[in-house]
């Protein structure tokens, strides 16, 4: 029942082969085997959002997910939000409105507002802060992170147009 498994996992656009034992968590995986660190564990528990990454393209808590679940599917972490090393736009956004301190809660952040304005590239201010409020930070007052956030939105909006 416990035995190794032989997984392909395709995150961040590139397919890898891990032998995992299936209690093994996604966020383990990616940090462990595929040493993509920027998914980062708080809680294991699936309430602070660190460890926030997207399966076929819906935020997910990675510490509550197990890694033969992700087989097959679309892992999206935060390493694969620049481009060519140039910072996303949310990522640029996050550094103008100075929406991180310690860092650590960040990339479950920027996970997270990325699937939000995927699914709803209109919210309203009041819905992305209620959306992102799903994800815990220690250093804040959350206020930069919407702010962030909302400037994203609406610069994306305004390119559309």
């Amino acid at each position: 029942m416990n035995d190794p498994h032989l997984l392909t996992l395709h995150v961040n656009g590139t397919e890898h082969e891990v032998v995992v034992e299936p209690r093994r968590t996604l966020a383990d995986v990616l940090r462990h085997d595929l040493h993509l660190t920027g998914t980062h564990v708080g809680c294991e528990h699936g309430v602070c959002g660190a460890c926030t990454a997207h399966l076929d393209h819906a935020p997910v808590r990675a510490c509550l997910v197990f890694a033969v679940q992700a087989e097959g599917a679309d892992v999206r972490t935060v390493e694969s939000l620049d481009h060519d090393g140039e910072l996303s736009d949310l990522q640029q956004a996050f550094t103008d409105h100075h929406a991180l301190q310690c860092g650590f809660c960040t990339p479950g952040f920027l996970m997270l507002a990325e699937g939000v304005l995927a699914e709803s590239p209109d919210a309203s201010r009041e819905e992305l802060r209620e959306a992102l409020s799903a994800n815990l930070c220690r250093c804040t007052g959350y206020q930069t992170i919407v702010d962030a956030v909302c400037a994203t939105a609406a610069s994306r909006r305004e390119k559309i147009s």
